[in-house]
């Protein structure tokens, strides 16, 4: 019986964490990393101000879990983004238009770059890479992309590109970037 009511403790517990987290992209979405309180978050999530202090110390804290568990679903979406293409190019076309997809929507505050410094994104950055230049690798080994550079250069050649999607005014701007950094990459002939 113990270990059950354990198990269903920590159940609520997780599920109470998510609904925070939850209230907190709302709010995000809605008002900026800026316009966020504690006081707007536990009445989004629908609980009392002690209760959402349980849970996290203080704004700071809400906003890292947050950022943490958006950045783990980025890099869920560019993992079944790899997974749908068979062909060496299209999955390395795919994950690099999702990885510019997603730095087009990234708020661009200065909260947003004090939450990137963080060693968990450092984390997140190192893997995306790595999958980025194994994509190269096999491009490189079927033909499709060029094999007079290493792909770790690559890699960060295209991350490092990629980035400028934040400022794209449009879509078919950043598409234009991925299509752009993609002529770059395209073996010599």
């Amino acid at each position: 019986m113990a270990a059950q009511w354990k198990e269903i403790v920590e159940a609520h517990r997780r599920d109470a964490r998510e609904t925070i987290l939850d209230a907190t992209a709302t709010l995000v979405a809605e008002r900026g990393l800026t316009g966020v309180t504690m006081s707007s978050i536990a009445a989004e999530a629908g609980i009392g101000r002690a209760t959402l202090y349980k849970y996290f110390s203080d704004i700071e804290a809400i906003l890292h879990a947050w950022h943490q568990r958006h950045v783990e679903h980025h890099l869920q979406r560019l993992e079944q983004v790899r997974a749908l293409a068979t062909d060496p190019g299209e999955r390395l076309e795919a994950v690099l238009t999702a990885c510019a997809e997603l730095a087009h929507h990234r708020p661009d505050t200065g909260l947003a770059a004090q939450l990137h410094r963080d060693q968990d994104v450092a984390g997140a950055y190192h893997r995306v890479h790595t999958m980025v230049r194994d994509l190269i690798a096999d491009a490189a080994e079927s033909g499709v992309v060029r094999a007079d550079a290493a792909p770790d250069e690559l890699a960060a050649y295209c991350l490092h590109a990629l980035t400028a999607a934040a400022g794209m005014p449009s879509e078919a701007a950043v598409h234009r970037l991925v299509a752009i950094t993609l002529n770059g990459l395209r073996a010599p002939r």
